[in-house]
């Protein structure tokens, strides 16, 4: 049995199941594959979204990949050479931005939990990246 994501010329999406590729096309050659909304024949193959499960026993801390690190280090660098370190006064500094007491400018920093509400509250926008410290890099 295989199922296909399909899309009919009216846009409508849906899934077919069919025996095999065989049968689809045999069934499509005769028009017997109709969208369950509008009732339209004229229908085609879509990408569908899929995931394969690997039966290799996952190694846990793994090693990223080379290019995976690389990628590490050139965010890394990106943030350090492009954003003022205020450390632990990164809710307060962002609180002075966005009211306009100080500069414009990208930070970083640390916050608590409370801190990360307080500025959600004030519709802060911001994101966590996880940096590894200095020692995880010098390897």
């Amino acid at each position: 049995m295989i199922v296909f994501d399909l899309k009919c010329s009216n846009g409508h999406t849906f899934e077919g199941w069919f025996d095999d590729t065989r049968t689809y096309e045999d069934q499509k050659e005769k028009s017997l594959i109709a969208c369950p909304v509008c009732n339209n024949t004229c229908v085609s193959k879509i990408p569908s979204v899929f995931a394969i499960k690997s039966s290799r026993p996952v190694k846990e801390h793994a090693d990223p990949p080379a290019d995976m690190a690389a990628l590490a280090d050139k965010i890394i660098d990106f943030v350090d050479k492009n954003f003022d370190d205020v450390g632990c006064d990164f809710a307060r500094e962002a609180l002075k931005i966005h009211y306009g007491v100080s500069e414009a400018r990208n930070i970083k920093g640390t916050t608590t939990s409370h801190e990360e509400k307080i500025l959600k509250d004030e519709g802060i926008e911001f994101f966590k990246i996880p940096m590894p410290r200095p020692s995880d890099t010098d390897t």
